[in-house]
């Protein structure tokens, strides 16, 4: 919640587009916020699910709940975070390795809360919102993670 007693903006979505940096700042851009914190997911070459395999691109599932769940999440972190705007956005369909896949982007008066309530948004989206990704590797074979 905010320290001044003003409402806090919040963005949230899943989409099938690529996402854009620019975007979520312009969405939580405000001339009282001193900080703001990005975290940044991208497809990686590597897996820690499967040792020494070689991931070749992903593709991220959602269950028909998430974007609400989602939403959810985001505003139980701006109530416990003074912050003046969230902004989180998920990708779902086909990913290659180096595109982004989450977008999550917390503005406040100070950077300290910035980044605790940027932390906040990204682990608590990864630990509530039903989205799963099949990682797919060079050998041809794939492996669920998340479910």
């Amino acid at each position: 919640m905010r320290d001044d007693g003003a409402v806090t903006s919040i963005h949230t979505e899943i989409r099938t587009s690529p996402l854009s940096v620019d975007e979520l700042l312009a969405l939580t851009a405000d001339r009282t916020a001193g900080g703001t914190a990005i975290f940044l997911g991208t497809v990686r070459d590597h897996t820690p699910e499967a040792p020494g395999a070689v991931v070749t691109g992903l593709e991220y599932e959602a269950h028909p709940d998430a974007a609400e769940r989602l939403r959810e999440v985001a505003e139980k972190v701006a109530a416990e975070h003074d912050v003046i705007a969230l902004a989180a956005a998920h990708r779902v369909g086909p990913l290659q390795v180096g595109e982004t896949a989450v977008i999550v982007v917390a503005s406040a008066a100070h950077r300290g809360k910035a980044f605790d309530a940027c932390r906040a948004l990204i682990d608590t989206l990864k630990e509530q919102v039903p989205i799963w990704k099949r990682e797919g590797f060079e050998d041809g074979s794939h492996t669920w993670v998340g479910i």
